[in-house]
């Protein structure tokens, strides 16, 4: 019986076949811009860009949208604030003075980089503001008929999720006139006519809030589906720690039918990213990496690459040393073979060099200045079609060497030969000026090179290893080194014979 061959599906392209195609799709990501932003954070944003870009492959009409939940309040100092910041805890973090002053908002200082970064990842959703959504009166009607039906709301709350609500619970927030928080106010009446409700704050203030001008939010599980009933979301992907059992996603499909009269989204559940060596990112712990910290280091394609290749429920283990070298170097032969759907959801129209990133690290290492750089590359047989996308990867290159390389991916050229190897065995002198001169006139490849190393070594009677130790030793003092024909390589002919003969004196 013939055997039928199945076409892997990409994880976006299943999704994306999930809704249907006769109907205009709208996903929608987003996240509170509390602290730094970070590469966690970007599984989301991206995610849903993917699944976006599937269905219009599709045919799908669809639209992104990117949702900062910028009306949510301060929970606490971070390490990132200063003292001071205390007496904002409880504030929306839409109306608290920005850390460095350059921002209009706590939240800007936060967001703008993120934009930016998208931006540069091809993400280009519409981005919506719940601070202007509340104070533009967007949720009003909404936010009356969750008063009207708290009592509804809290039975669906403690139905599904198994726990008691404190009596006198309500689904609206009030910001305190008084005290400029977001608190548990208790709400002693509501105006429906008038959209207002009256107050008590725990700071002792009794007030009046008006929810058609945004003085108060809905409490987050509530929040929530009542924003998929408004801006119409069919697709949107969240953390794990919304999909768990009797979760805001569990709560969030009932309230937003019961209530609101709309069918929850296609959910899509992702993992963590978690930092080698930290655990999971989290800007409130200070274990992050920004979106911007990675771009720094790596092209915008490698990142979108990253996520492409694992499919959301997967954890991503992140290593920004030689992992990350390793995830480029993977992402290079797909750009090479050029076919796979993981590759194409991540390609992205940025200035392309065809330099591998381990040989820029050491062509940097090697070069002092960037006509040093160029005239490296062009010994080593690369075409030089765009400077500027050369001089960005050698200063990505020279970022990850100052941030995140270990300590033996960095070299220093010595001046001139070092002690070591002046002092190294006759016999190892020998295989070393051995291979000067098997190499002399031989083409100036990287696998010429190396190999080279084994001929030499046959030919003085010592190990592949010693040959290999003797020539890192002449250059760098060190027993180990970057990988020999790409550093010979670079390093060009002159200066690489010169000093192996240096050897033999």
């Amino acid at each position: 019986m013939e055997e039928k061959i199945h076409e892997k599906i990409h994880w976006a392209d299943a999704k994306a076949a999930q809704v249907a195609a006769d109907a205009p799709q709208l996903i929608a990501t987003g996240i509170t811009p509390s602290g730094p932003i970070h590469l966690g954070n970007m599984r989301e944003v991206m995610t849903g860009d993917m699944i976006y870009k599937a269905l219009l492959k599709r045919g799908v009409e669809a639209k992104l949208v990117y949702i900062a939940d910028d009306f949510d309040p301060l929970r606490k100092v971070y390490p990132f604030l200063s003292d001071e910041y205390q007496k904002y805890i409880g504030w929306p973090v839409s109306d608290i003075p920005c850390p460095c002053g350059k921002h209009k908002s706590y939240a800007e200082h936060f967001l703008d980089p993120f934009l930016s970064a998208i931006e540069e990842l091809d993400i280009h959703p519409r981005i919506i503001r719940t601070s202007e959504a509340y104070r533009f009166g967007m949720f009003t009607e909404q936010i009356k008929e969750a008063l009207i039906h708290a009592e509804d709301i809290k039975k669906i709350l403690e139905d599904v999720s198994g726990r008691k609500l404190e009596e006198g619970w309500t689904p609206y927030y009030p910001i305190c006139s008084s005290c400029g928080t977001i608190s548990r106010a208790a709400i002693i009446s509501h105006d429906i006519e008038n959209h207002t409700v009256t107050y008590k704050c725990p700071c002792g203030h009794e007030g009046v809030s008006d929810y058609s001008k945004g003085e108060g939010k809905l409490v987050w599980r509530v929040d929530w589906p009542m924003r998929w009933s408004v801006h119409g979301v069919t697709v949107e992907p969240f953390g794990k720690d919304h999909a768990s059992p009797g979760g805001s996603y569990d709560t969030g499909k009932i309230i937003t039918k019961e209530i609101f009269g709309y069918n929850a989204p296609v959910p899509v559940t992702y993992e963590w990213i978690s930092l080698k060596g930290k655990g999971e990112m989290h800007s409130s712990k200070g274990v992050v990496l920004t979106i911007r910290d990675m771009l720094d280091i790596v092209a915008p394609e490698v990142l979108r690459y990253l996520i492409a290749k694992t499919k959301p429920d997967k954890t991503i283990a992140f290593d920004p040393g030689m992992g990350l070298l390793r995830l480029i170097d993977e992402y290079d032969k797909a750009a090479v073979a050029g076919e796979s759907r993981e590759y194409e959801l991540s390609k992205i129209a940025s200035p392309q060099t065809t330099i591998p990133f381990r040989h820029m690290v050491t062509v940097v290492q090697i070069a002092r200045t960037d006509d040093a750089i160029f005239d490296i590359l062009k010994r080593s047989g690369y075409e030089i079609v765009d400077k500027d996308a050369v001089l960005d990867q050698a200063n990505r290159a020279k970022v990850w060497l100052e941030r995140y390389a270990p300590e033996d991916a960095k070299f220093a050229l010595a001046e001139s030969l070092p002690e070591v190897a002046a002092n190294e065995k006759p016999e190892v002198k020998a295989a070393v000026v051995a291979y000067a001169k098997i190499v002399t006139d031989a083409e100036w490849k990287a696998d010429v090179l190396h190999n080279a190393v084994y001929d030499a070594a046959q030919a003085a009677g010592v190990t592949g290893k010693e040959v290999f130790t003797g020539i890192y030793r002449s250059f760098l003092g060190a027993d180990r080194g970057p990988r020999l024909g790409w550093f010979l390589e670079a390093l060009g002919r002159e200066d690489t014979l010169k000093r192996l003969l240096e050897m033999s004196l």
